[in-house]
């Protein structure tokens, strides 16, 4: 295992941990209380997904998400060599930050389980096309760096807490296959299951081979970015 792979591992486990802990177990939190607004829930997902991208963007691209690390992939942002590693360890990390939630907070709300409380076309939509907004978040970052101040890393953590608001209720507001798998082996709660795993990557895979990228700061390069002329 070489220093850089080992980073990258680390980073992006410890970030997908931060971003499952933080967010679910707000859901946790919120079902131990009674229910709280919809738009708490959406400022709590926002810093799930801004705390680690402040922390580990400048180490693994913070990816957080195998949909992320796959659209990243098929639209020639990072080399194919690199996903598997990724993907791992956002596995890894959300079993370890759903882990925490269970033994620190219980297992209530089912670890934060995303279930559809919806149809499956309007569920399968839903998550589709926030999805697609996310990548679409990612891709103008990756693309355009950072922006004075930093603020383009906003974009990706606002398109998650816009989804939770707006689609919370009706799916749990995935957009993530790590942060679904993870809370729902562990509360063993499966419903629906497959539709986040096919309705996420399917919606990735389409913004990656639609959306290839034309213009690179190549001072602003990631983790494996592969070289993209201007």
């Amino acid at each position: 295992m070489t220093p850089g792979f080992a980073r990258r591992f680390v980073a992006e486990a410890l970030g997908t941990a931060l971003l499952v802990g933080i967010g679910t177990g707000a859901i946790v939190l919120a079902a131990r209380g009674g229910g709280v607004p919809q738009w708490e829930l959406a400022v709590a997902w926002f810093l799930a997904v801004m705390v680690p991208i402040l922390l580990f963007v400048g180490v693994s691209g913070a990816h957080l998400n195998p949909a992320v690390t796959l659209a990243l992939a098929v639209s020639g942002r990072v080399a194919w060599r690199e996903v598997p590693e990724y993907v791992v360890a956002q596995v890894t990390g959300a079993f370890v930050g759903s882990g925490f939630v269970l033994v620190s907070l219980g297992s209530g709300a089912h670890l934060g389980s995303t279930i559809p409380s919806t149809g499956t076309a309007t569920a399968f939509l839903s998550e589709a096309g926030f999805t697609a907004a996310l990548i679409g978040a990612v891709f103008v970052l990756s693309d355009l760096g950072e922006g004075r101040f930093r603020w383009r890393l906003a974009l990706p953590p606002l398109a998650v807490g816009v989804s939770t608001f707006v689609i919370g209720p009706l799916t749990g507001s995935s957009l993530n296959p790590a942060r679904t798998i993870a809370p729902a082996v562990l509360s063993g709660t499966y419903e629906g299951l497959w539709l986040y795993l096919l309705a996420v990557p399917l919606a990735a895979l389409g913004v990656g081979v639609a959306w290839r990228p034309r213009s690179v700061d190549l001072r602003d390069r990631g983790p494996g970015r592969v070289e993209v002329d201007r």
